[in-house]
């Protein structure tokens, strides 16, 4: 694990390169086509497709899909008619995106399943030598986080790109801040709160006729071992910032959680957690998804000198201006990802997230398995302590299951974890 000084260094160098990447690519002059593919066909592959397409003609290339695969057939032939690939590159099944890697001259591969699959996806692209745009988050448990971190490592091994989706990282107002506290402007963190409330996703409720698989892959939103719950599928984002500006990661996770009003799956409809960081140091972490309540996202951290805002405002206690250095990356962050993983596959500069995501990931399964349990839960738990109950608390069905011929087995309904009763 990185110290405090190289976590935010590599951030600032990053953010750096970043800042100059379209003029280096362009000053290469050698325009170039990436033949790319989807694992995962839904609306966030889509919008990542898009969104790496634009990345490209801005920096004089452009993007071609050539394969998409997804648990339902006809979400890949849909993805292929829109981005105009030939309909028989399209796979469908659990197990369908073996068949994909197999087709000719696929270089970057986007994954945009639910992330219960993510850690088997990931593994089988890295072994077939393609570069990966993985969706947050990485994993859903902690056997999916600990294959992650081979993934990543094999990848780095390999020099291939991981980029994973948190697109924080790559958005110029949350750059500038991580440089700001690795120069010492902003002090040192002392305390915080991180938030994702708002109203929750999509409710599509099982129609006649289908499968368990087929059930849980379409409201994969509302299922635990689908998405992780919300604290894992959405919330990583700010777990993610808080890592980042502090420099570390969390040590242990304490919190609680209900079911009140989520009408399908097995879902939690909030959590509260305290994190651990270690040196005195805790970070109050509140998801929430809740039609018809406030809606509250973002970070807030004080410290000796100061109370910051994640990418927006920061207030100097001695009433001074904090002059942030001008990264020049202030373009769409969704756009700007893409345009390092493609920087970096072009000039063969290493760029992996894969261990930044993955600690990320376990820290919010750390709080998951908090709220769900009543116990508290350490980063060790998750990652090295395979005498921890919670080293072995995986979900079923796994992602290999949804690979098989027979039905998987669905979870019982409108039903949650209970802490203090269920282990």
């Amino acid at each position: 694990m990185q110290n405090r000084r190289d976590f935010i260094k590599s951030a600032s160098v990053f953010s750096a390169m970043m800042a100059a990447a379209p003029t280096i690519v362009s000053a290469q002059g050698a325009a170039r086509t990436f033949k790319v593919a989807v694992i995962g066909s839904g609306r966030r592959a889509s919008e990542a497709f898009t969104n790496m397409a634009e990345a490209a003609k801005k920096m004089g290339h452009a993007i071609q899909l050539v394969a998409a695969h997804d648990f339902f057939l006809e979400e890949a032939q849909r993805r292929c008619k829109q981005f105009g690939c030939d309909e028989k590159f399209a796979f469908g099944g659990g197990d369908g995106y073996f068949k994909m890697l197999e087709v000719p001259g696929i270089e970057i591969v986007i994954l945009g399943a639910p992330p219960a699959f993510r850690p088997r996806h990931l593994d089988a692209c890295i072994k077939a030598g393609k570069h990966v745009f993985a969706e947050k988050p990485i994993a859903v448990d902690p056997q999916g986080v600990r294959h992650v971190l081979e993934s990543a490592a094999a990848a780095k091994a390999k020099q291939l790109t991981l980029v994973t989706g948190t697109q924080r990282r790559h958005q110029g107002a949350y750059m500038r801040q991580a440089l700001a506290f690795q120069k010492g402007q902003l002090g040192t963190i002392r305390g915080g709160n991180i938030y994702w409330c708002q109203a929750r996703g999509s409710i599509r409720p099982r129609k006649e006729g289908v499968t368990n698989a087929q059930y849980m892959c379409n409201n994969w939103m509302n299922w635990a071992e689908m998405s992780g719950d919300h604290i894992v599928e959405q919330h990583v984002h700010n777990i993610d910032v808080a890592n980042w500006f502090i420099g570390r990661y969390p040590r242990t996770a304490m919190g609680v959680g209900a079911r009140v009003r989520r009408p399908t799956g097995n879902q939690y409809d909030f959590f509260s957690v305290d994190f651990d960081y270690g040196e005195g140091l805790h970070i109050h972490s509140l998801a929430r998804q809740i039609p018809g309540c406030a809606d509250r996202v973002g970070e807030l951290f004080s410290t000796e000198l100061a109370e910051i805002s994640g990418g927006g405002k920061i207030r100097r206690y001695d009433g001074q201006e904090v002059q942030l250095e001008d990264l020049g990356n202030e373009g769409n962050p969704y756009v700007n990802e893409h345009s390092a993983l493609l920087d970096s596959v072009i000039n063969g500069k290493q760029l992996n997230e894969g261990e930044t995501i993955a600690y990320a990931t376990a820290a919010a399964v750390m709080g998951r398995l908090s709220a769900y349990t009543g116990q508290v839960v350490r980063m060790s738990d998750i990652l090295t302590n395979k005498d921890s109950p919670f080293y072995t608390m995986n979900f079923k069905p796994a992602a290999l299951d949804f690979e098989g011929s027979a039905d998987v087995v669905l979870p019982e309904e409108g039903v949650a974890p209970r802490p203090g009763k269920d282990k």
